[in-house]
């Protein structure tokens, strides 16, 4: 039986413990009597606890996110009450600031905030050699990056064939935008780049062809992320996919040569845009050049294969409607596949909570923390906003609506998806769990009776569009406009 215990609960299946594996591969010689376990949030608490109990492990170390802190919760309290004297140390952005006050901090015996490769290492040797310190929370240290073991070995063969798998080329962040944990960090620092290569290289040959890049910067430094996208043309196939999150303003010539390289559906880039307001920018300490930021947005879109998720914060404090409506539209109008609209969090320990006394900004008090109001949106408007969001989600990030959404959107997209927002909850009461003929059947009767659109306009593009779903069942309102004809002949 394992004394260490690692384990977290991912939000889904496909996703991996990146964290995890860090300080399983740091153990050094504790780690031959160490396993990983992974669940998921919808799993039972007691399923879990009775998974991890079942083990008899000595220690047990949970990870612990915005997205799993109440079921990590629910299974310590059973841990606790079978096992007594179970050790379990906690980690994790979630809980390694404004611990205290946690719930569940309280029931831990230990808490090690920030990076955990060393500490939690060293705790164990503690622990197991009968040294073991008070409880209590214990700071993590930043480790150097060339000494730091890489744990890209551990991902096993299950993990190549059916998961993401989450990689770093570099640590930390150089900027200060206050909604994120990053703006604690004082720069980035780059994992040696042979060693990173050779690691991925590894990966490569067992047959691993979809990679998630976690740095918060990618393209800050160019001859790092030249390199990796080298590395990664010199292996192309129809089955990789790489994805990085970049500086929307940054974009480096010798980058650009080689993303141009790239076939579809190889690249999809991360473009935290957040807001194209000047002085929420500065007032939240965003350093972002908006036009160097739409140049780049539209290069990548006429001049390049990559897929584009760019991202919106809702409920800045000082932004309101019309000036997130405004950005929005400027987004739309550069032609990002996805557009992610995303109501501002209160991330615990992010220095956005300075500003909740001068802009009246309540947030819920329980996970994932999301903004309720502002004195700049009130309650009912930021509701809107959340189903906004989600009905966005569905209608334009899914791909499916290509035809029928420009006729939706007209000039006007955020007041004109506003308004189709606020109709078809009006109709449907909710914001999810919504058939996908139902989705038409509305689009329909919204397209031709409320903004006055010619039937044969409407159906011909809805038409083309169910087609490309590949769905059996045609709504009999559609069934005259089944695509026989090229789509240029849809009726203008």
């Amino acid at each position: 039986m394992p004394e260490i215990v690692l384990a977290t609960l991912n939000a889904r299946y496909v996703h991996a413990a990146l964290g995890l594996r860090y300080l399983l591969a740091n153990l050094g010689d504790l780690a031959q009597g160490a396993v990983l376990r992974e669940y998921t949030i919808a799993r039972a608490p007691d399923a879990i606890a009775a998974d991890l109990l079942a083990l008899q492990p000595r220690v047990v170390g949970l990870g612990v996110y915005i997205w799993n802190v109440r079921e990590t919760l629910a299974v310590m309290e059973r841990l606790r009450a079978a096992r007594p004297d179970l050790v379990i140390v906690l980690g994790g952005p979630e809980v390694s600031h404004e611990s205290e006050a946690q719930p569940i901090v309280r029931t831990a015996d230990y808490v090690i905030t920030g990076p955990g490769e060393q500490a939690f290492a060293r705790l164990c040797r503690e622990i197991l050699d009968g040294r073991a310190p008070p409880p209590g929370i214990l700071a993590g240290e930043a480790p150097a990056l060339d000494g730091l073991a890489l744990p890209y070995d551990l991902y096993t063969d299950e993990d190549i064939a059916h998961r993401l798998l989450y990689v770093e080329a570099s640590r930390g962040c150089p900027f200060k935008c206050e909604f994120c944990l990053s703006a604690l960090d004082k720069t980035a620092w780059p994992f040696p780049l042979e060693p990173l290569l050779a690691a991925l290289d590894r990966l490569h040959a067992r047959g691993a062809r979809r990679f998630k890049f976690v740095d918060r910067t990618f393209n800050l430094n160019a001859r790092i992320g030249a390199g990796i996208l080298e590395f990664f043309l010199a292996r192309m196939d129809a089955r990789l996919f790489v994805h990085f999150e970049i500086i929307p303003d940054h974009l480096p010539e010798a980058l650009k040569v080689l993303i141009r390289q790239f076939p579809p559906g190889a690249l999809q880039f991360e473009v935290g845009v957040q807001t194209f307001d000047a002085r929420v920018q500065a007032r939240i300490s965003r350093k972002q050049d908006n036009a160097r930021t739409e140049a780049n947005l539209r290069w990548l879109r006429q001049e390049t294969a990559a897929h584009i998720h760019a991202d919106l914060i809702a409920g800045l404090p000082g932004e309101d409607m019309a000036s997130f409506g405004q950005g929005f539209d400027r987004l739309v109008a550069l032609g990002p596949q996805d557009i992610q609209v995303g109501l501002l969090k209160r991330l615990k320990g992010a220095p956005i909570a300075r500003h909740e006394a001068a802009f009246g900004l309540e947030f819920d008090p329980d996970p994932p923390y999301v903004i309720r109001q502002t004195d700049a949106i009130p309650r009912e408007d930021m509701a809107r906003l959340a189903r906004f969001a989600r009905y966005w989600e569905v209608l334009a990030n899914s791909g499916r609506f290509r035809h029928g959404l420009p006729l939706l959107l007209g000039d006007s997209p955020f007041d004109r998806f506003m308004a189709w927002s606020d109709w078809l909850y009006a109709d449907l009461g909710r914001t999810w769990a919504v058939p996908l003929h139902d989705w038409f059947v509305r689009l329909d009767g919204y397209l031709r009776e409320v903004l006055g659109l010619d039937e044969a306009v409407v159906r011909t593009a809805l038409a083309l569009d169910f087609q490309a779903t590949g769905t059996l069942g045609w709504p009999a309102f559609l069934r005259p406009y089944m695509p026989g004809r090229a789509e240029d002949s849809i009726p203008t």
